[in-house]
């Protein structure tokens, strides 16, 4: 059973930064690929960004390219997600999620392809 845990988040006003941390315990996350989610109040959860197994591949979601990045420390055994010019349609519950099929190079953009979730944290951006 992995268990992930996500911090970070926060109020932060328009143009500001945070960021996202995810955690496991139990498990390390070297051999899963990752990925952030994010649900607004009455919408589905959407895809943000992705992380490969091995670090080198990333995906973005357009709303969020050239002001989110992911990232992960697997000597930390961490995955971040820096959030800088934030928006206040970037307000949302963010969730970490891990995809165990232990494929290097692989990225992962559907909530589908996913096996374990974390609880969220809220990030909130006001005008």
């Amino acid at each position: 059973q992995v268990q992930l845990v996500e911090s970070g988040g926060g109020l932060v006003q328009a143009g500001g930064s945070l960021r996202l941390s995810c955690t496991a315990s139990g498990r390390t996350l070297t051999r899963y690929a990752m990925g952030w989610f994010r649900q607004a109040p009455g919408k589905e959860r959407e895809f943000v960004a992705a992380i490969s197994m091995s670090g080198v591949g990333t995906s973005y979601d357009e709303s969020v390219k050239g002001r989110l990045t992911i990232s992960r420390d697997n000597a930390k055994n961490a995955v971040y997600l820096q959030m800088n010019s934030l928006k206040p349609e970037d307000t949302a519950v963010y969730y970490c999620a891990a995809n165990t099929n232990s494929i290097q190079i692989a990225i992962y953009t559907r909530s589908y392809q996913y096996h374990y979730w974390g609880q969220g944290t809220q990030v909130t951006v006001s005008s």
